[in-house]
């Protein structure tokens, strides 16, 4: 690689002709602005139009990882095109083109889905998402995506200071992405709805334009009195080959460690934003010829990323995932992607071949999302994409390029076995010792063997390898099934005699085995145990009373093992794979037992009974909640409008609100007082001694007035839900961050 440092002849020149009202020292603060300003915008956008369209698709994880497929996708295509016109086009005509292509942009302003566009659960989510994202924000966000690398060669060619080496813009571009990222739900979102936000990023996007114009110019300028760049010649294929290594390695953990905490946290944007911020941060710490962290202390700061990584996507200490975990996994990404980021500069080659950099860098970035997005899912059963990135991340120990020599092979082999000992013990001599002793020695011993393999990559994967791989056969279990959707993963296994559903790490359903017998009628356990709220309203003289009740969420359907003789129930359910799961006698019987012939409705709750005009339900209960996600959509004043209108005179609307990060019966009281509807919470299970099978709840309903609630108010475990006097949430506006515990 040419040293960026040493000086180029044909890109010294300093004495370009300024534009009008703009002198060669300010220069390079226009380009640094304009980049900033256009880094900013496309940053911006992402959550902003990924908060639009999860109405319209759903809340799940999948979607924000669909959403990155995409900008990664157009990314690409953003950089080959700024990568041809720079090459085959004077900077006249480059100005031109990009100045057209920004006007045109213009007309899909202000961002929106196309009217009358719906979700068909028949057909392809990833699709229908990738759909939703071309015809709405696609045009915007190509022409943004070709800003960093044409500006930068702009740049290259106006004769400003430092024009040689113009990758320091990159640092600026990111940290505009950075502010950009962290503005939006830190403060855009929860001060301002979703139209407003949006006109704010129509008038930046408008802005643009006079920046890039002036840029544009003092580009022209420059090459006016200095001849082109001398050809270069192209990369060697082993050199692209490690730009596409290192950038994917970063984008296919980062949207992993996303997933697993979006299935537990939600899918909003402050849990998007975060590892995409920290991922960007890593480029403005390490794209300077002066890296704010030493090379040295990157290194064992990628032990630290692999060790908390692996034990992580092991499986092996995860019963469920804490707010501490949650820090540790986002920070433990944070020391991986600084690190290959750092590999990535380092590697870069000089201005001439800056646009192919920033392709082949893209290209690795967008496979990352293509792995993840569409390849894995189609795959493998569980989030092994996961685990692949984080023995890949240990591939980052290799120095200076060091072929791989057999014996490093079997240094990780012996180093392996060595730090699965306890795990061996323990599959050996069960209960001999504790669990969680095992586990702590077998992480101790990992943390140690990674550090005295930290120069030899092949015995770092190896050894990564292993403990990932045997953790996560241990973790599985005695699970009879696993599979995964778009929605989400699933697992049914056998524990203590009870059989048990979860999606992520949250259980959502149980039998116990001894119910399994035919014709026996299953008794609906843990949040729908028979002492619990949602049990005493369908058990009330109201609920047996009731002819019809729909459910919003199905689970394994334990509810329906409620329904009395001559009642006609429906199940709403987004997800295909809980339909499959709760309906299979041989994984649960609750449905088969117990819902007759029962339809269910799959596509997202609020879509479908929007269709269904002549739909009506005395009980209507909203059980949507997978994992602790909130599905905000759900939760609006205008659901709560849709769901009254879905109601019978006298009709109850029950909310099942149970969660460990936030506090709905906020929004959703204030939803209610503005409505005029009577409320009622019950806070089940607290600071009580529940019978095995029984867990603690958190229910709300809601009907009309408070004679239809008569029932329950006699029972003083029944409490009014007041208003908290906070904002009303809205399709336009909702700010999950306000009600975290």
């Amino acid at each position: 690689m040419k040293s960026t440092k040493e000086a180029d002849p044909m890109t010294m020149t300093t004495d370009a002709r300024p534009i009008p009202g703009i002198g060669p020292k300010l220069v390079p603060i226009l380009f640094t602005a304009t980049i900033f300003l256009s880094a900013s915008l496309l940053f911006f956008v992402q959550p902003l139009f990924t908060k639009i369209v999860l109405p319209h698709i759903g809340g799940a994880p999948a979607v924000w990882t669909t959403a990155m497929l995409f900008f990664q996708t157009i990314l690409i295509a953003g950089y080959a095109y700024a990568h041809f016109s720079t090459r085959y086009l004077p900077v006249k005509g480059q100005m031109a083109l990009h100045l057209a292509l920004w006007a045109v942009a213009l007309f899909f302003l202000p961002l929106s889905i196309r009217a009358g566009w719906t979700y068909d659960p028949e057909q392809s989510t990833v699709l229908q998402t990738l759909g939703l994202f071309a015809f709405g924000v696609g045009v915007p966000f190509a022409v943004l995506s070709a800003n960093a690398p044409l500006i930068q060669s702009w740049y290259a060619r106006s004769g400003g200071p430092n024009a040689e080496d113009p990758y320091f813009l990159y640092g600026a571009s990111n940290l505009g992405s950075l502010i950009a990222l962290l503005a939006f739900p830190l403060a855009a979102e929860p001060l301002f709805g979703a139209t407003m936000i949006g006109w704010g990023w129509a008038a930046g996007f408008v802005a643009l334009g006079l920046f890039l114009l002036l840029s544009g110019l003092a580009a022209r300028d420059g090459a006016a009195i200095r001849p082109a760049p001398a050809k270069v010649a192209l990369p060697k294929v082993n050199q692209i080959g490690k730009w596409l290594l290192l950038a994917f390695i970063p984008s296919s953990l980062m949207l992993s460690v996303t997933t697993k905490i979006s299935t537990d946290i939600g899918s909003f944007p402050l849990v998007w934003v975060i590892p995409l911020a920290l991922y960007l941060l890593t480029f403005v710490l390490v794209f300077t010829n002066r890296p704010w962290i030493p090379r040295g202390v990157q290194t064992w700061l990628l032990i630290a990323g692999v060790f908390i990584l692996g034990m992580a996507m092991s499986e092996l200490p995860l019963s469920m995932l804490t707010i501490a975990m949650t820090v540790a996994l986002v920070v433990a990404f944070f020391f991986i992607a600084l690190k290959s980021h750092q590999m990535l500069y380092d590697a870069r080659p000089d201005h001439g071949n800056l646009t192919i950099f920033y392709v082949t860098m893209s290209v690795g970035g967008a496979l990352g999302g293509l792995f993840n997005s569409i390849i894995a899912p189609a795959l493998f059963n569980d989030l092994l994409e996961a685990r692949i990135a984080v023995i890949l991340a240990a591939a980052l120990f290799f120095v200076k390029g060091a072929v791989p020599q057999p014996k490093d092979g079997f240094k990780g082999l012996i180093l392996g076995l060595v730090t699965l000992a306890p795990m061996f013990f323990a599959a050996m001599r069960p209960g001999v010792l504790p669990l969680e002793m095992l586990v702590g020695m077998t992480a101790a011993l990992f943390l140690v063997t990674l550090t005295l393999v930290r120069s030899t990559g092949l015995s770092a994967m190896i050894l990564t390898g292993m403990v990932v791989i045997f953790g996560a056969h241990i973790a599985e279990g005695n699970a009879i099934f696993r599979d995964r959707s778009f929605f989400g993963t699933h697992r049914v296994a056998d524990e203590g005699g009870l059989r048990l559903y979860a999606n992520g790490t949250t259980v959502h359903g149980a039998q116990r085995l001894a119910d399994f017998t035919e014709g026996t009628r299953p008794t609906p356990l843990y949040y729908y145990h028979p002492e619990g709220p949602m049990a005493q309203v369908m058990t009330s003289d109201f609920g047996q009373a009731a002819q019809s009740i729909g459910i919003v969420g199905l689970g394994v359907g334990s509810l329906a093992c409620y329904a009395q003789p001559g009642q006609s129930w429906a199940f709403y359910e987004i997800d295909a794979m809980v339909d499959r799961v709760a309906r299979d006698p041989s994984l649960f019987t609750f449905m088969s037992e117990c819902a007759g012939n029962a339809p269910t409705y799959l596509g997202d709750a609020r879509i479908v009974l929007e269709g269904q005009a002549e739909a009506r339900y005395d009980v209507l209960v909203i059980d949507a909640y997978s994992s602790d996600a909130v599905p905000v959509h759900l939760t609006t004043i205008e659901a709560l409008e849709l769901y009254r209108e879905r109601l019978n005179p006298g009709g109850i609307l029950m909310f099942h609100i149970s969660n460990r990060y936030y506090e709905i019966e906020r929004p959703l009281s204030r939803s209610a007082e503005a409505l005029g509807l009577a409320a009622r919470i019950q806070n089940y299970g607290q600071h009580m001694d529940l019978e095995e099978g029984n867990s603690p709840s958190l229910v709300v309903v809601m009907a009309e007035d408070d004679a239809t609630l008569a029932g329950l108010a006699e029972d003083d475990r029944w409490e009014v839900l007041t208003s908290d006097g906070g904002r009303i949430w809205t399709d336009d506006f909702a700010d999950l961050l306000s009600i975290m515990h």
